[in-house]
């Protein structure tokens, strides 16, 4: 029963793996359409905080400022940036020091 599972299991595995890169290759190449026709990457305003820990557990808040950080309309990141969806989800960039 073991080797039974462990079988399946396995073959579970790789077929998650062969799918992830499937869609993997497929966004790859949306995205290099996309790029030639001129709508595969875009920009998203971020803010930066920073947080500096002070004496008595108290922390201290700076505004670091906003920019406009390049991203890829994808579903995975690609180009060395990472994807609008994300980015437009987490906008605020928190350094803690």
């Amino acid at each position: 029963m073991g080797a039974w599972l462990l079988h399946k299991l396995a073959w579970a595995l790789g077929i998650g793996a062969v799918a992830t890169m499937v869609l993997y290759m497929g966004d790859w190449a949306v995205w290099r359409i996309r790029v030639a026709r001129g709508g595969g990457m875009d920009q998203v305003p971020r803010t930066e905080v920073q947080v500096a820990s002070l004496k008595g557990n108290k922390l201290e808040y700076y505004y670091g400022g906003q920019w406009m950080a390049a991203c890829s309309r994808s579903i995975f990141p690609q180009a060395g940036e990472g994807a609008c969806w994300w980015i437009e989800r987490h906008r605020e960039v928190i350094k803690r020091y």
